[in-house]
């Protein structure tokens, strides 16, 4: 058995072992875990039945997510996104319900078994979370939001759980939208800022910008490789990884990398994810990664999802001669 520790910087000096990781659910069991109700009808229940929905709807959610934890269990899977839409309506102002406490057994007995699993779990908020919005009310919104993913990941007793954000909004110039984002950042409770991780984007916050930011915060930076595909000057990524994995010491955590297959080489569908990864791609990434032998988890977001996780570990036994541990699990 090859002996190796999931949270070690690295196995040895010239080996880098990469753990694949998937989005949200997977294609493979029939279940979801984000059935929910519109604001819209929820109103049209009595009170007594906003209570009966929403309680049924948490229980057959948090259900569907025992699933796939234990199918991510299974089969050797040790780094997934939870979906943002676990909890329905948790996020909206009107809406008044305890979430939380009368599902404690439910959330113990989750993170447990995340826990036994050695899982590694985040979440990405949704596009509603723009945290340097010149708008006080998206600015609330977030905050709301940011607060209800906290709770969630406090409840499944994960405090190395993290919160991915965009820088968001561009208005006013990129100067200025930096400025909002970390003055509002800074009114963020402790616990939630220790929670942020920051991802460049594809179209306005490339990879130096996103950097700076995160060295000026102290948070870590999530590189989506794909997006610094469709924007950036020209840089070479080689030259920023170092620093880019420098901002994930100190956290426990192994340095975060998206990466995905664009969906056609035409200018106009180059941002959007295809269903699967290109493996030749992948491999190609993965020798600009080696020099540095650093211990990656690469959250692969592709349509496919965990179909797409295993359609590319096949591609790559064909590919390369990478050394599996596991199922989902080598080192190169």
């Amino acid at each position: 058995m090859y002996a190796f520790s999931f949270w070690t910087d690295t196995i040895d000096g010239d080996l880098m072992k990469v753990r694949l990781g998937y989005v949200a659910i997977p294609l493979t069991l029939d279940i979801t875990c984000s059935s929910t109700i519109t604001y819209t009808n929820y109103q049209k229940l009595s009170k007594v039945e906003q209570r009966q929905k929403l309680d049924a709807l948490i229980r057959s959610n948090l259900a569907d997510l025992k699933k796939v934890l234990l199918y991510n269990q299974r089969n050797e899977i040790h780094f997934y996104r939870l979906t943002s839409k676990l909890l329905p309506l948790v996020t909206h102002e009107q809406v008044h319900f305890s979430y939380y406490r009368p599902y404690q057994t439910l959330y113990r007995e989750l993170g447990a078994l995340i826990d036994q699993a050695g899982l590694r779990l985040d979440l990405h908020p949704d596009q509603f979370a723009v945290l340097n919005s010149e708008r006080g009310e998206v600015v609330e919104n977030t905050f709301r939001i940011l607060k209800a993913h906290h709770q969630l990941l406090t409840m499944l007793a994960l405090p190395q759980g993290k919160l991915i954000l965009h820088v968001g909004s561009s208005t006013g110039g990129k100067e200025a939208a930096l400025k909002r984002f970390k003055d509002q950042f800074y009114k963020l409770p402790i616990a939630i800022q220790h929670r942020i991780v920051i991802e460049n984007d594809d179209k306005v916050f490339d990879v130096l910008d996103v950097l700076k930011l995160c060295q000026e915060l102290k948070v870590p930076m999530v590189l989506d490789y794909h997006h610094f595909l469709c924007n950036n000057k020209g840089e070479k990524i080689e030259d920023y990884l170092r620093m880019i994995f420098d901002t994930w010491k100190g956290t426990g955590l192994l340095p975060k990398i998206h990466f995905s297959s664009p969906k056609n080489k035409t200018k106009k569908e180059f941002r959007s994810h295809s269903a699967y990864i290109d493996g030749a791609a992948f491999v190609t990434f993965l020798k600009v990664l080696k020099p540095f032998d650093q211990d990656v988890d690469i959250m692969l977001e592709a349509k496919e999802k965990d179909r797409a996780l295993f359609d590319l570990v096949r591609q790559l036994r064909y590919l390369e001669d990478y050394l599996f541990i596991d199922q989902t699990t080598f080192i190169v």
